[in-house]
């Protein structure tokens, strides 16, 4: 029998963690895994952050060559970015060429996020994309955007689409922490980074806007780097009942298009939600 690893503290980082910081994950048992890195904040805990940590548990119990094609997220309650996840994954199936896995995320006894994700062995075959990557300037020669929950990432966009948007829903971003070649850890930076624009901007107003996320979806097409400049591009598509809904694709600097998404938020009046302490619960 396999003997449970020992576990040691979560360290809490004195200045601000890197993206790899935050995807360090100790293992604690078998299918098992605990966040290593904590820090204060003071709002909930950034979607991306526990959807690309759950991806990443998830990829640590599939079989050698196998990468994420599909995953689909429910946030539960809000999390708290100063206390430790613990990330329990399921096992469902290991087939020839696909592995399905469901992750749940917990903090203080209480699951906060779970998802479904399935892996696959590449395979050659047809590769048509219907719609080009849509056209904008160079990043370089655009505006800097601060992105305001994501860690180890620059962004540049044009001024916004239309007069009154708050945000851009079409930019270019880039990490800035060097990533090794791991097909795996791109993916998971991918989806880090997928919860980080407002995909209902254009919608925004003095009386509703985008709330929390309810659930997340990513579709991973062909294996892109994160390290190097992406085009985020969503587009909202109808709202109703306090909720919103937009859709979203990542492409390559060089126009090949990296994942799709799509995600569900609340949209309701503007309310400040600051961290308060801690009760597990989403408001």
């Amino acid at each position: 029998m396999r003997p449970a690893a020992v576990t040691r503290p979560v360290s809490v980082t004195p200045s601000a963690p890197t993206v790899l910081d935050l995807m360090d994950l100790e293992e604690i048992d078998r299918d098992l895994f605990r966040v290593r890195v904590v820090f204060d904040d003071r709002y909930a805990l950034y979607g991306g952050q526990v959807a690309a940590q759950a991806l990443l548990a998830a990829g640590r119990t599939v079989p050698e060559g196998r990468v994420p094609h599909s995953l689909h997220g429910y946030y539960l309650r809000l999390g708290d970015a100063s206390r430790p996840t613990i990330f329990r994954v399921d096992r469902d199936r290991d087939g020839r060429s696909f592995s399905a896995r469901r992750v749940v995320a917990v903090q203080g006894g209480k699951v906060i996020f779970n998802m479904s994700v399935s892996f696959q062995v590449p395979e050659p075959g047809v590769d048509v994309t219907a719609e080009p990557m849509p056209p904008l300037a160079a990043p370089d020669t655009l505006t800097e955007v601060r992105l305001s929950r994501p860690v180890s990432f620059e962004a540049r966009a044009e001024r916004a689409p239309a007069p009154g948007v708050d945000f851009p829903t079409r930019l270019w971003a880039r990490c800035t922490t060097a990533l090794p070649d791991d097909p795996l850890l791109h993916a998971v930076i991918l989806t880090y980074l997928s919860d980080s624009v407002a995909g209902l901007a254009p919608y925004h107003s003095a009386t509703a806007r985008s709330g929390s996320s309810l659930d997340h979806a990513v579709w991973f097409h062909r294996h892109i780097r994160m390290d190097d400049w992406v085009l985020m591009d969503h587009v909202p598509r109808t709202i109703a009942g306090g909720r919103g809904w937009y859709t979203g694709t990542i492409h390559a600097r060089d126009g090949v298009l990296g994942a799709s998404l799509a995600q569900e938020a609340l949209f309701r009046p503007p309310v400040d939600h600051p961290r308060r302490p801690w009760s597990g619960d989403q408001p």
